[in-house]
């Protein structure tokens, strides 16, 4: 049997920067190295979006968010820990339109739930006042 550390607030902050940065930087194994097999992703920002679930999910996800922009980028990433088991990341959202060529710039959020290390559930948010209220946390 193996001696297993408890996971802190902490490191579940670094299991989500790691993830996320990753993203940032298309490096898909190191990303979804952070994301349970059976992850649930949640996107709040897209009417109607549905419920993506796992690796597959998560690629399909980013994808059709990315399909609207001409480009995107996501600018001074903050991660909090929300509770045991949860992390908010706070950050920009700099974005031009593909049709429109119009810039966006706004405050988004992902709140995320961990499991043993590992991301359970992702729920983006385009409305950071709503994203610390479902995280748990005040602005």
């Amino acid at each position: 049997m193996r001696d297993t550390q408890p996971v802190t607030p902490d490191d579940n902050v670094e299991v989500v920067r790691r993830g996320f940065m990753a993203a940032m930087e298309q490096d898909w194994p190191t990303a979804l190295e952070t994301l349970d097999a059976a992850a649930e992703i949640r996107d709040f920002d897209i009417p109607d979006a549905g419920v993506y679930r796992g690796h597959d999910g998560f690629l399909a996800w980013l994808e059709g968010w990315g399909e609207g922009w001409e480009s995107w980028r996501a600018d001074d990433p903050e991660f909090r820990a929300a509770g045991e088991d949860g992390v908010i990341a706070l950050f920009r959202i700099v974005a031009r339109g593909g049709h429109s060529g119009m810039e966006l710039e706004r405050d988004d959020a992902i709140v995320y739930r961990l499991r043993d290390g590992r991301i359970v559930r992702l729920e983006y948010f385009n409305d950071r006042r709503r994203a610390l209220a479902a995280a748990g946390l005040d602005g």
